[in-house]
């Protein structure tokens, strides 16, 4: 039988963390020196830091790195001896995911564990890791997780799902990776009052998510705009910087070199982005998509079309980041209603 709700007092946190360090490597949001905020492995509990919204980089980078070695080689006289990095040691906890990038990790997962075939050095990684979700008490006017089917107390793909009351975290156990931390002395059985505050907290921010926008028949209607010249005043906007790309929590478009010197190296995999004008350069000096027109078709295509057809949904999760980040203010949902209403 699984536990019932716990609760965690925010002054019993770091000692709490710091016992998952000692069986677990524990990743979790930080802001780092230069304001940048990212998931990272913590070393110190004080790193932590679950006060504010999503990080700027997403929880993906946690399963695939945005620079990650695949495997090391050396020539020994005749032979070469190659090293593969693929192996996870320990097992693995990430702590204060929001909702819509665990449901960015699930439709990674079809991606890199698919029926069809797996990716080792992800797939690795995901099996070692149990998921810790966060709810989203206050979400931004940017975020459209609601649109996207989610919303800010999602809890489909978490462990355990922790719910910020004030002075303390709900704790919800889900999964048998989620209960084997429920032993942890630290926890507290909640009482009907703070379950109550909890129930009325996803009350309150459901509220104020709820969806404006709907998606429905937009794969559809792509098919029937590939050659359209709304491509050509979309574009218009996009400055190509591809931070849209690497910010986003779906995206997994990946180049693959090889780095070598004097019989010994290494073949490493690095993010890339649909929108970089090498990105479909083909050896011939041929591109199919040779201007930012293509390109930026080619980023939404993906999402709400060719994603859904292989996939069965869209690979947008409504987070919000592009909006956010996009130097040239590109908003996404008013791309979104302007391809759905003709």
């Amino acid at each position: 039988m699984r536990r019932g709700p716990a609760k965690l007092e925010k002054k019993n946190l770091k000692a709490f963390l710091q016992t998952l360090m000692e069986r677990y490597d524990l990743f979790g949001p930080v802001r780092l020196a230069e304001g940048v905020s990212v998931y990272k492995r913590i070393d110190d509990p004080q790193e932590v830091d679950l006060s504010s919204a999503n990080p700027q980089k997403p929880l993906k980078e946690v399963f695939f790195a945005q620079s990650e070695v695949m495997f090391r080689y050396e020539k020994a006289g005749r032979k070469t001896e190659v090293r593969s990095t693929e192996e996870v040691e320990r097992e693995r906890i990430v702590l204060g995911a929001r909702p819509c990038d665990i449901a960015a990790v699930l439709l990674l997962d079809q991606v890199f564990s698919g029926k069809d075939y797996t990716d080792v050095y992800y797939a690795k990684k995901r099996e070692k890791t149990t998921l810790i979700g966060l709810a989203c008490n206050r979400p931004l006017s940017t975020c459209f997780c609601a649109s996207m089917g989610g919303g800010p107390f999602v809890r489909r793909g978490s462990d355990l799902f922790w719910i910020d009351l004030g002075e303390a975290y709900l704790v919800e156990f889900l999964t048998e990776k989620g209960e084997a931390l429920s032993q942890n002395t630290l926890l507290e059985k909640a009482d009907a009052s703070e379950i109550d505050l909890a129930k009325a907290l996803e009350q309150r921010a459901s509220e104020k998510a709820t969806s404006s926008l709907s998606i429905e028949g937009i794969e559809k209607r792509l098919d029937e705009m590939v050659e359209s010249p709304f491509w050509d005043r979309v574009q218009e906007k996009c400055i190509g910087c591809r931070v849209c790309t690497y910010l986003c929590p779906t995206c997994h478009c990946f180049d693959i070199v090889d780095e070598a010197s004097r019989g010994q190296g290494q073949r490493v995999r690095n993010w890339d982005s649909c929108l970089s004008p090498l990105y479909s350069l083909e050896t011939s000096g041929h591109n199919p998509r040779p201007t930012t027109r293509e390109r930026t078709r080619q980023r939404l295509m993906h999402k709400f079309n060719y994603f859904p057809k292989n996939f069965g949904s869209v690979a947008c999760v409504g987070c919000g980041r592009c909006i956010i980040y996009c130097p040239a203010h590109f908003d996404i949902r008013k791309t979104l209603e302007e391809i759905l209403v003709p």
